[in-house]
């Protein structure tokens, strides 16, 4: 019997070993790749490999694995274009390395740390982060773009953030009416964006702006969450509950608009 308990002991230590390792090469492959071939596509194909257990199932049960995977794969998708917006072909060799190594990294604590988690309060800090990096990733890029495809992405990125985390509550009947109505928010303030986009550049990552569009929806996400929160579990939203993140969302914003429109740039 202890024998068996050894083995099952070590059989636990490699898995977790090779997990590690598994996720740690998959990020730093994806750098080497758009690194030296810049190519976004083939970093794309890479991540989608990466996904192979999500259609390793009969196909009826693909359409839910792919919605129950959307904030893994928004994450990794934000993540290969802020490597490509961070190439040597667009900025400076040093400046590069480091932008991109410290993407890597956060990327590696993602895979690593945050993404296995399942208590309620990671499950929010997931899409949350879904929610962000999704959007700064649309308006990276898509500054040139049609509205069409600008608002669909932002719509995909609400209803797939909002449909995790409610997810994770109970008896919960009107998941996917939520999460439309959440994917249709993002959607409205996405048009609105599209028209006049303010972003901000980064100390250390110039060539990666920041979409202000990206940190509203960030906080109006969190004040969502923390009134549904407040709902759920009192059958009323209690104004304690949400003044803590309405406070700071108002002043945040407000802050934004007052103070800090002299550094930005208008996409």
């Amino acid at each position: 019997m202890e024998f068996l308990k050894t083995v099952r002991k070590r059989r636990s230590l490699l898995s977790e070993i090779v997990y590690v390792v598994l996720n740690i090469g998959l990020a730093v492959a994806l750098m080497l790749i758009v690194r030296m071939t810049g190519s976004f596509w083939l970093a794309l194909a890479l991540v989608l490999l990466s996904k192979w257990r999500v259609l390793a199932v009969r196909p009826r049960f693909w359409f839910a694995n792919v919605q129950a995977d959307l904030v893994s794969f928004i994450v990794s998708v934000s993540f290969i274009v802020f490597l490509y917006n961070t190439n040597p072909a667009n900025v400076g060799d040093t400046q590069s390395i480091v932008a991109q190594s410290i993407f890597t990294v956060l990327y590696i604590v993602w895979l690593l740390f945050l993404k296995p988690q399942s208590k309620r309060v990671y499950i929010a800090a997931q899409a949350g982060v879904a929610l962000f990096t999704g959007i700064t990733a649309i308006y990276s890029v898509a500054y040139g773009w049609i509205a069409s495809p600008v608002i669909l992405l932002m719509w995909l990125v609400g209803y797939a953030s909002a449909r995790h985390i409610l997810n994770n509550y109970d008896n919960e009947d009107h998941v996917m009416l939520l999460s439309l109505v959440w994917g249709l928010v993002s959607a409205e303030i996405g048009w609105i964006a599209y028209h006049w986009t303010i972003a901000y550049r980064l100390p250390i990552i110039e060539n990666v702006l920041l979409p202000r569009v990206s940190i509203a929806m960030l906080c109006f996400g969190l004040i969502a969450y923390k009134a549904y929160d407040s709902y759920y579990h009192h059958q009323k939203i209690r104004i304690s509950d949400i003044l803590l993140p309405l406070v700071f969302t108002i002043l945040l914003i407000g802050w934004l608009v007052l103070f800090r429109n002299s550094i930005s740039a208008i996409i």
